[in-house]
């Protein structure tokens, strides 16, 4: 419904794909000026920054597609417009996820994309059959670690029930952090982002195996593939997260 409401005027859709895609494209634009300043930013060069900002830009464009409306989640329950969701025949997380379904985020992955199509392009690394194949592997594990992230920020706003910005900060925030080398950070957030709130997995560890750089906190060259599995473990601990939090769930009262 809501693809079909955003065609019926296809020049406003393409107007508001391509702001899309320049709003978000500022991100990159912001390393271009360090890069005019600097040779390297924290030992990486411009097309292995662009490489690293272009798979954290794709993954999070995909899963924000998907998912990215869960922060309406707090509105409803509030105005007790979400009750309405659970007497339909469709799964809840579904009906969430489809509401007001913004197409226009197409530009979000179209930047992304040609962001890393450049690093790839411009990347001094030594290609194997197994670093081609980890590309594919780390895109998609990407969007689905982000994917858990959106769905555990929606089963947290059962409680806040207007936590829509904390879900951002570990979202949006997120993605903008790995926009940038891990050896620019201090130890402990890279610590973290890679046992706590693992997206250290989307890009840092994979790209950094790629590229033949020491990973993240002495991490073994293993653990490059393990993006599937984190990815894998994130989404079912998201997904006991929002039955549980769908269970606790008693409407707004009058």
């Amino acid at each position: 419904m809501w693809i079909r409401s955003t065609m019926a005027y296809r020049t406003s859709f393409a107007l508001t794909v391509a702001g899309n895609l320049l709003v978000t494209g500022l991100d990159f634009a912001t390393i271009l000026l360090m890069f005019a300043q600097v040779d390297s930013l924290g030992g990486w060069s411009l097309p292995e920054v662009a490489f690293l900002y272009g798979v954290s830009a794709t993954a999070f464009g995909v899963a924000d597609l998907v998912l990215g409306s869960m922060d309406v989640l707090g509105g409803r329950m509030r105005d007790g417009s979400f009750d309405t969701l659970l007497v339909r025949p469709a799964p809840v997380l579904a009906q969430v996820a489809a509401d007001r379904f913004a197409l226009r985020r197409l530009g979000r992955i179209t930047q992304g994309v040609l962001v890393l199509g450049w690093g790839l392009a411009h990347v001094d690394a030594d290609w194997t059959p197994v670093k081609v194949l980890l590309l594919p592997v780390t895109l998609l594990s990407g969007a689905a670690l982000f994917g858990a992230l959106f769905v555990a920020g929606a089963s947290f706003q059962f409680v806040a029930q207007d936590a829509a910005e904390v879900q951002n900060a570990f979202t949006y925030g997120g993605t903008t952090l790995l926009q940038y080398p891990p050896s620019v950070f201090g130890r402990d957030l890279v610590r973290s982002v890679t046992f706590l709130v693992p997206l250290a997995f989307v890009n840092w560890v994979p790209v950094s195996y790629v590229l033949d750089r020491p990973l993240p906190l002495g991490l073994p060259a293993w653990t490059a593939a393990a993006s599937p599995v984190v990815a894998a473990v994130s989404c079912v601990l998201a997904g006991l997260a929002w039955r549980a939090a769908l269970r606790s769930y008693r409407s707004t009262g009058s």
